[in-house]
């Protein structure tokens, strides 16, 4: 008899046996694949296919709403141009009395609107940050929380609420340090004179503080939700090789935050650039050019065709408040793509 050892062929597992071996345990936890179909498919559920076409179609539903409009203002801003004696873009004037000579332009609207926005959104963000930072990272939880609330209920306050604080309230008590911030750092352009009066408080410099309070809790609670997502174990990661708070905040909290927050900003900004019923309450208008400074008065692109309402029963005069609410929205769309770029900028 031959003494060689004899191999056996391995026990073929029978259908109780799929989940034994080493590997067993692994295919077993292994998440179920779909279905397959009688010609190799896989099998897609009836609510899956729902909620594809539902959000499909919804995402096409906004395109599409969207887009009609954009094409709407155009339909209607045409006819205003092609009567308008200067050039929309450039000029200052804004004569729209007789449809027969029409000279109006959007320059100086456009002017004040980004000036006051970007002068808020100055003011805004680094308070917003610094509210953001002390609710998440340091205020104990029974602090934190009441104050979150007052903080989101100021998003709550309308907007012709703000409008009469900032005229009747808030425009007499900042009239001294307009006053001061004019006489001794009038030689910058910010501060230098300008087409309003600071004596009468309706300038971009009351109307842009009145707008940060107004933008600062929508800021305020993008960049907290953000903040509070922040991972824990990076956290624990930074404590355990000695660092201190701040130096948590500076690495962890702020790089995992900082898409957020600008994305925060960019929202407010837009909030800011649409804001009607406040600016046309407290900023003056005036005939004079704007001239940078936040001593200006003016009107913006929105409290301009809010003050124009009672011209809006002729078509062609609501063509131009309208040509003016095109720049607006295109002016929008630039500051979310803009706000979009950023992200993606910091996300790569």
């Amino acid at each position: 008899m031959s003494d060689a050892p004899t191999q056996s062929a391995p026990p073929t597992p029978g259908p109780g046996d799929s989940g034994a071996g080493a590997g067993g345990t692994h295919r077993a936890a292994e998440a179920p694949m779909p279905t397959p179909s009688s010609h190799g498919k896989a099998v897609v559920r009836p609510g899956d296919r729902i909620f594809t076409t539902l959000t499909t179609g919804s995402a096409i539903f906004i395109s599409v709403l969207i887009a009609a409009i954009g094409a709407f203002l155009v339909w209607r801003a045409v006819p205003a141009l092609s009567r308008n004696e200067v050039n929309f873009l450039t000029s200052r004037e804004w004569v729209t009395t007789d449809i027969n000579a029409m000279a109006f332009g959007v320059l100086d609207l456009l002017q004040v609107t980004v000036l006051v926005s970007l002068f808020a959104l100055a003011l805004a963000m680094p308070v917003s940050l610094g509210i953001a930072l002390f609710l998440t990272q340091y205020a104990p939880s029974r602090l934190g929380r009441p104050l979150a609330y007052v903080i989101d209920l100021l998003a709550a306050v309308p907007s012709i609420v703000y409008g009469l604080w900032g005229l009747l309230i808030f425009a007499p008590a900042i009239k001294p340090f307009a006053t001061w911030l004019n006489e001794n750092l009038g030689w910058f352009f910010l501060f230098s004179d300008g087409s309003g009066s600071i004596q009468g408080g309706g300038t971009i410099f009351t109307a842009g503080i009145v707008l940060a309070v107004m933008i600062l809790p929508i800021i305020t609670a993008v960049t907290r939700e953000v903040f509070a997502q922040t991972p824990v174990a990076h956290i624990e990661a930074a404590l355990a090789l000695g660092a201190t708070k701040w130096e948590v905040v500076k690495t962890t909290v702020l790089p995992f935050g900082k898409s957020g927050y600008i994305s925060g900003s960019m929202l407010g900004l837009g909030r800011a650039l649409g804001e009607t019923m406040a600016l046309y309450m407290i900023l003056r208008t005036t005939a004079k050019s704007a001239t940078w400074s936040l001593f200006d008065g003016g009107s913006t692109i929105a409290s301009k065709i809010a003050l124009g309402y009672a011209e809006f029963n002729n078509d062609i005069q609501a063509g131009a408040y309208i040509a003016a609410g095109l720049v607006l929205f295109v002016l929008t769309f630039v500051v979310n793509a803009a706000a979009r770029a950023a992200v993606a900028g910091k996300k790569s």
